[in-house]
Protein backbone atom coordinates (compact mmCIF):
# COMPACT_ATOMS: atom_id res chain seq x y z
CA UNK A 1 0.00 0.00 0.00
CA UNK A 2 1.39 3.38 -0.97
CA UNK A 3 2.36 5.41 2.09
CA UNK A 4 0.83 8.67 0.98
CA UNK A 5 -1.33 11.24 2.67
CA UNK A 6 -5.07 10.88 2.30
CA UNK A 7 -6.57 14.03 0.89
CA UNK A 8 -10.14 13.55 2.09
CA UNK A 9 -11.24 16.29 4.50
CA UNK A 10 -11.58 15.32 8.12
CA UNK A 11 -13.94 17.18 10.40
CA UNK A 12 -13.39 16.77 14.12
CA UNK A 13 -16.02 17.77 16.64
CA UNK A 14 -13.90 18.11 19.74
CA UNK A 15 -16.87 18.45 22.06
CA UNK A 16 -18.25 15.05 21.09
CA UNK A 17 -14.98 13.18 20.61
CA UNK A 18 -13.12 14.20 23.73
CA UNK A 19 -14.29 13.24 27.22
CA UNK A 20 -12.66 16.34 28.73
CA UNK A 21 -11.31 19.73 27.70
CA UNK A 22 -7.77 18.72 28.69
CA UNK A 23 -5.71 16.09 26.90
CA UNK A 24 -3.28 14.50 29.34
CA UNK A 25 -0.24 12.98 27.65
CA UNK A 26 2.25 10.88 29.59
CA UNK A 27 5.78 11.52 28.38
CA UNK A 28 9.32 10.83 29.54
CA UNK A 29 11.00 13.96 30.95
CA UNK A 30 14.44 13.04 29.50
CA UNK A 31 14.12 10.88 26.42
CA UNK A 32 15.09 12.66 23.22
CA UNK A 33 14.30 12.36 20.38
CA UNK A 34 10.91 11.32 21.75
CA UNK A 35 10.19 13.76 24.58
CA UNK A 36 11.65 15.95 27.27
CA UNK A 37 10.47 18.61 29.71
CA UNK A 38 11.71 21.35 27.40
CA UNK A 39 9.24 20.24 24.72
CA UNK A 40 11.95 19.41 22.19
CA UNK A 41 10.89 15.84 21.31
CA UNK A 42 8.81 14.61 18.41
CA UNK A 43 6.15 13.33 20.83
CA UNK A 44 5.92 16.78 22.45
CA UNK A 45 5.28 18.38 19.09
CA UNK A 46 2.90 15.72 17.84
CA UNK A 47 0.88 16.04 21.06
CA UNK A 48 0.64 19.79 20.46
CA UNK A 49 -0.80 19.15 16.99
CA UNK A 50 -3.31 16.64 18.36
CA UNK A 51 -4.48 18.89 21.19
CA UNK A 52 -4.84 21.86 18.85
CA UNK A 53 -6.93 19.93 16.35
CA UNK A 54 -9.12 18.50 19.10
CA UNK A 55 -9.64 21.90 20.66
CA UNK A 56 -8.23 20.65 23.95
CA UNK A 57 -5.74 22.05 26.44
CA UNK A 58 -2.56 19.99 26.57
CA UNK A 59 -1.11 18.73 29.84
CA UNK A 60 2.08 16.66 29.95
CA UNK A 61 2.33 14.16 32.78
CA UNK A 62 6.02 13.35 33.22
CA UNK A 63 6.70 9.68 33.75
CA UNK A 64 9.93 7.77 32.95
CA UNK A 65 9.01 5.27 30.25
CA UNK A 66 10.48 2.12 31.75
CA UNK A 67 8.93 -1.16 32.88
CA UNK A 68 5.17 -1.50 33.56
CA UNK A 69 4.61 1.67 31.55
CA UNK A 70 0.96 1.10 30.62
CA UNK A 71 0.06 -0.14 34.11
CA UNK A 72 1.56 2.97 35.71
CA UNK A 73 0.16 5.51 33.24
CA UNK A 74 -2.97 4.72 31.21
CA UNK A 75 -4.30 1.98 33.48
CA UNK A 76 -3.65 4.13 36.57
CA UNK A 77 -5.55 7.02 34.92
CA UNK A 78 -2.54 9.31 35.21
CA UNK A 79 -3.01 10.33 31.58
CA UNK A 80 -5.14 9.73 28.49
CA UNK A 81 -2.52 9.10 25.80
CA UNK A 82 0.93 7.64 25.25
CA UNK A 83 2.21 8.99 21.95
CA UNK A 84 4.46 6.02 21.09
CA UNK A 85 3.64 2.37 21.64
CA UNK A 86 4.21 -0.68 19.45
CA UNK A 87 1.03 -1.22 17.47
CA UNK A 88 -1.26 -3.74 19.13
CA UNK A 89 0.54 -3.46 22.46
CA UNK A 90 -1.35 -5.51 25.09
CA UNK A 91 -3.03 -3.45 27.78
CA UNK A 92 -3.77 -0.44 25.57
CA UNK A 93 -5.93 0.47 22.59
CA UNK A 94 -3.60 1.64 19.82
CA UNK A 95 -4.18 3.91 16.85
CA UNK A 96 -3.25 3.43 13.24
CA UNK A 97 0.59 3.52 13.19
CA UNK A 98 2.11 6.91 12.52
CA UNK A 99 5.50 5.47 11.61
CA UNK A 100 7.30 2.19 11.16
CA UNK A 101 11.03 1.82 11.76
CA UNK A 102 13.70 -0.80 12.29
CA UNK A 103 16.94 -1.51 14.08
CA UNK A 104 19.92 -0.30 12.07
CA UNK A 105 23.67 -0.72 11.87
CA UNK A 106 25.54 2.52 12.58
CA UNK A 107 28.90 2.68 10.78
CA UNK A 108 31.56 5.18 9.87
CA UNK A 109 31.44 6.15 6.22
CA UNK A 110 34.94 4.82 5.50
CA UNK A 111 33.76 1.33 6.53
CA UNK A 112 32.47 0.58 3.00
CA UNK A 113 31.27 -1.86 1.90
CA UNK A 114 28.72 -1.34 4.63
CA UNK A 115 27.47 -4.20 6.77
CA UNK A 116 23.77 -4.97 6.36
CA UNK A 117 23.42 -8.50 7.77
CA UNK A 118 23.78 -10.02 11.22
CA UNK A 119 25.43 -12.96 9.44
CA UNK A 120 28.28 -10.88 7.98
CA UNK A 121 31.59 -12.60 8.87
CA UNK A 122 33.27 -9.24 9.47
CA UNK A 123 31.28 -8.82 12.68
CA UNK A 124 33.44 -11.48 14.33
CA UNK A 125 36.41 -9.10 14.07
CA UNK A 126 34.60 -6.01 15.34
CA UNK A 127 33.73 -4.33 18.63
CA UNK A 128 29.94 -4.07 18.46
CA UNK A 129 28.13 -1.44 20.50
CA UNK A 130 24.51 -2.04 21.45
CA UNK A 131 22.00 -0.51 23.85
CA UNK A 132 21.22 -2.21 27.14
CA UNK A 133 17.60 -1.91 28.27
CA UNK A 134 17.49 -2.61 31.98
CA UNK A 135 19.41 -5.87 32.31
CA UNK A 136 18.90 -6.95 28.69
CA UNK A 137 20.58 -6.16 25.41
CA UNK A 138 18.45 -4.81 22.57
CA UNK A 139 16.74 -7.57 20.51
CA UNK A 140 19.38 -8.04 17.71
CA UNK A 141 21.86 -9.21 20.35
CA UNK A 142 20.00 -12.54 20.43
CA UNK A 143 21.12 -13.31 16.88
CA UNK A 144 24.70 -12.24 17.58
CA UNK A 145 24.79 -14.38 20.72
CA UNK A 146 23.65 -17.41 18.72
CA UNK A 147 26.56 -16.76 16.36
CA UNK A 148 29.00 -16.86 19.28
CA UNK A 149 29.65 -13.12 19.24
CA UNK A 150 28.50 -12.25 22.77
CA UNK A 151 32.08 -11.41 23.77
CA UNK A 152 32.21 -8.83 20.98
CA UNK A 153 29.31 -6.82 22.42
CA UNK A 154 29.80 -3.63 24.41
CA UNK A 155 26.69 -2.41 26.17
CA UNK A 156 25.58 1.20 26.52
CA UNK A 157 22.69 1.98 28.85
CA UNK A 158 19.61 3.28 27.07
CA UNK A 159 18.55 5.20 30.18
CA UNK A 160 21.74 6.37 31.89
CA UNK A 161 21.59 8.23 35.19
CA UNK A 162 18.64 10.51 36.01
CA UNK A 163 20.75 13.66 35.57
CA UNK A 164 22.46 12.54 32.35
CA UNK A 165 21.44 14.43 29.21
CA UNK A 166 20.56 12.33 26.15
CA UNK A 167 21.93 8.99 27.41
CA UNK A 168 21.09 7.08 24.18
CA UNK A 169 23.49 9.33 22.28
CA UNK A 170 26.53 7.73 23.94
CA UNK A 171 26.24 4.65 21.74
CA UNK A 172 26.18 6.69 18.53
CA UNK A 173 29.06 8.87 19.77
CA UNK A 174 31.07 5.71 20.48
CA UNK A 175 30.99 4.82 16.78
CA UNK A 176 31.97 8.34 15.71
CA UNK A 177 34.89 8.39 18.19
CA UNK A 178 36.08 4.87 17.32
CA UNK A 179 35.37 3.39 20.73
CA UNK A 180 33.46 0.66 18.87
CA UNK A 181 33.67 -0.37 15.23
CA UNK A 182 29.93 -0.58 14.64
CA UNK A 183 26.72 -0.18 16.60
CA UNK A 184 23.22 -1.60 16.40
CA UNK A 185 20.49 0.81 17.52
CA UNK A 186 16.76 1.46 17.21
CA UNK A 187 16.37 3.50 14.03
CA UNK A 188 14.85 6.71 15.49
CA UNK A 189 17.64 6.96 18.08
CA UNK A 190 20.33 6.30 15.48
CA UNK A 191 18.86 8.71 12.97
CA UNK A 192 18.39 11.58 15.41
CA UNK A 193 21.73 11.38 17.18
CA UNK A 194 23.78 10.83 14.02
CA UNK A 195 22.25 13.72 12.05
CA UNK A 196 25.34 15.89 12.28
CA UNK A 197 27.98 13.17 12.09
CA UNK A 198 29.76 11.35 9.29
CA UNK A 199 27.94 8.06 9.90
CA UNK A 200 25.92 5.71 7.73
CA UNK A 201 22.81 3.76 8.75
CA UNK A 202 21.76 0.47 7.16
CA UNK A 203 18.72 -1.63 8.15
CA UNK A 204 19.49 -4.77 10.12
CA UNK A 205 18.74 -7.95 8.24
CA UNK A 206 17.12 -10.37 8.54
CA UNK A 207 14.12 -8.38 9.88
CA UNK A 208 13.51 -10.98 12.61
CA UNK A 209 15.29 -13.82 14.40
CA UNK A 210 13.67 -16.76 16.21
CA UNK A 211 10.37 -14.92 16.14
CA UNK A 212 11.80 -11.70 17.62
CA UNK A 213 11.12 -8.80 15.20
CA UNK A 214 13.58 -5.97 14.58
CA UNK A 215 11.02 -3.80 12.76
CA UNK A 216 8.07 -2.23 14.57
CA UNK A 217 5.04 -0.13 13.69
CA UNK A 218 4.55 2.65 16.24
CA UNK A 219 1.15 4.04 17.25
CA UNK A 220 -0.33 6.26 19.91
CA UNK A 221 -2.11 4.40 22.70
CA UNK A 222 -5.14 5.11 24.90
CA UNK A 223 -6.88 3.17 27.66
CA UNK A 224 -8.59 -0.05 26.63
CA UNK A 225 -12.18 0.67 25.70
CA UNK A 226 -11.63 4.36 24.92
CA UNK A 227 -12.59 4.00 21.28
CA UNK A 228 -13.81 7.61 21.04
CA UNK A 229 -10.39 9.05 21.82
CA UNK A 230 -8.63 6.41 19.68
CA UNK A 231 -10.85 7.35 16.72
CA UNK A 232 -10.24 11.05 17.35
CA UNK A 233 -6.48 10.49 17.24
CA UNK A 234 -6.79 8.49 14.03
CA UNK A 235 -8.74 11.35 12.48
CA UNK A 236 -6.06 13.85 13.47
CA UNK A 237 -3.26 11.68 12.09
CA UNK A 238 -5.12 11.43 8.78
CA UNK A 239 -5.84 15.16 8.62
CA UNK A 240 -2.32 16.14 9.66
CA UNK A 241 -0.54 13.60 7.47
CA UNK A 242 1.78 16.18 5.90
CA UNK A 243 2.73 17.57 9.31
CA UNK A 244 3.47 14.11 10.69
CA UNK A 245 5.67 13.27 7.72
CA UNK A 246 7.49 16.59 8.10
CA UNK A 247 8.23 15.85 11.76
CA UNK A 248 9.56 12.39 10.95
CA UNK A 249 11.91 13.89 8.35
CA UNK A 250 13.03 16.69 10.68
CA UNK A 251 13.96 14.21 13.40
CA UNK A 252 15.67 11.96 10.81
CA UNK A 253 13.73 8.81 11.71
CA UNK A 254 14.64 6.04 9.24
CA UNK A 255 11.38 4.55 8.00
CA UNK A 256 10.41 1.12 6.77
CA UNK A 257 7.72 0.32 4.21
CA UNK A 258 5.01 -2.26 4.86
CA UNK A 259 2.03 -3.83 3.17
CA UNK A 260 0.08 -2.84 6.30
CA UNK A 261 -1.67 0.49 6.75
CA UNK A 262 1.09 2.54 8.37
CA UNK A 263 -0.75 5.81 8.50
CA UNK A 264 1.32 8.83 7.54
CA UNK A 265 4.73 7.19 7.65
CA UNK A 266 6.56 8.23 4.51
CA UNK A 267 8.20 5.79 2.13
CA UNK A 268 11.73 4.70 3.10
CA UNK A 269 14.86 5.53 1.19
CA UNK A 270 15.34 3.20 -1.78
CA UNK A 271 19.03 2.57 -1.11
CA UNK A 272 20.35 -0.02 1.31
CA UNK A 273 21.92 2.88 3.16
CA UNK A 274 19.54 5.16 5.07
CA UNK A 275 21.80 8.20 4.85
Amino acid sequence: MSLVCRSLPVFIAAATLLPAATLRVCADPNSLPFSNQQGEGIENRLAQIVARDLGADLEFVWWPQRGSLIKNTLAANRCDVLMSLPSGMPGALTTTPWYRSTYVFVQRRESAPLITSLSDDRLSRMRIGIHVVGDDYAPPAVALGRRGLAAKLKGYSLFGSPDESNPPARLIEAVAKGDVDIAIAWGPLAGYFSRRSDLELTPVSPPAFLGVPFTYAISAGVREGDTALRDSLNAVFKKECASVRSLLAEYAFPLEASTEDTGCASAPQSSASLR
